[in-house]
């Protein structure tokens, strides 16, 4: 690759190659603050590479590369590069990783303890999640949960957090505009903008913690709590794991522990507000 970045997140290293120099700035201005990987070895690799050689210069298609690859996946437009990289580490985890059971889930920490929120796409989990951490949390991650097989905590994965359409103003309000990313206009998902994670979210990024609750959030209904039996709970999380399957045993055995050992709510809010208010009542009540 003619231009190349490493980036280290939480226990993940990364190297981006890419055909193109615009996209990898776009990533090094996001990913400013970010260490390289320490030792220079990376986990994965991601190519953005043209689909075909032409397509480099006469309007250019960035297809998605790297270690694991979707055969059949669409290229992006070079204008959604950035797009491309996020998507390329995310393609490359969910197919990849082996250390740790991933969850589709947000999670963020406070003294010491972590909650998970999942659910499916446009339920405001990555919205909610990102409010917190501007709001006395740490978002320990937006994309992916890690969950240590072994010792049953989570692991950081602080990357940058996708905020899409009606979202993007949420936290535009919230947040100083030199954390954001370009707002990229007309992509599959609609209009999307990334998120840096704040310093405390990245100076903390090798700190695990346990998990104390797990909630499903769903943006639009009036405001409703509902309590989640455990065989529902896990359902639904091996239905939001990408490498739950290929785990196997250990697997099955480590999202057992966390099911078991974590209680579980689904909230109806109407807007973000109301959800940071329940999960702060949540969160007290946990403390009693």
């Amino acid at each position: 690759m003619r231009h190349a970045l490493s980036l280290q997140i939480g226990p993940v290293a990364f190297r981006i190659g890419s055909a193109w120099k615009a996209p990898l700035d776009a990533l090094a201005k996001l990913y400013a603050p970010y260490p390289k990987p320490a030792d220079g070895l990376a986990d994965f690799t991601v190519r953005l590479e043209p689909e075909k050689l032409w397509r480099r210069w006469l309007r250019p298609s960035v297809a998605i590369r790297g270690d694991y690859v979707l055969p059949d996946a669409a290229p992006l437009s070079l204008a959604h590069g950035l797009l491309a990289a996020e998507m390329g580490m995310n393609l490359q985890m969910a197919l990849g990783q082996k250390n740790y059971l991933l969850l589709h889930a947000a999670t963020v920490e406070r003294d010491g303890r972590a909650l998970i929120l999942t659910g499916e796409s446009g339920a405001g989990k990555s919205t909610l999640a990102a409010l917190l951490g501007e709001r006395g949390w740490r978002l320990m991650g937006d994309e992916f949960a890690l969950l240590d097989m072994a010792t049953g905590a989570l692991m950081p994965f602080p990357r940058a957090v996708s905020l899409k359409n009606g979202a993007i103003r949420v936290m535009e309000n919230e947040v100083p505009a030199e954390r954001f990313g370009p707002r990229l206009e007309d992509t599959p998902k609609g209009a999307i903008r990334h998120l840096r994670p704040n310093a405390t979210a990245i100076a903390r990024m090798q700190e695990g913690a346990m998990p104390s609750l797990i909630l499903f959030p769903r943006f639009g209904p009036a405001a409703d709590v509902r309590g989640v039996g455990q065989a529902e709970v896990f359902m639904r999380l091996t239905q939001a794991s990408t490498n739950y399957v290929s785990l196997g045993r250990r697997g099955f055995d480590a999202l057992t522990r966390l099911v078991r050992t974590n209680p579980a709510l689904a909230i109806d809010y109407p807007d973000a507000d109301t959800a940071v208010g329940l999960v702060e009542d949540f969160w007290r009540e946990r403390a009693a």
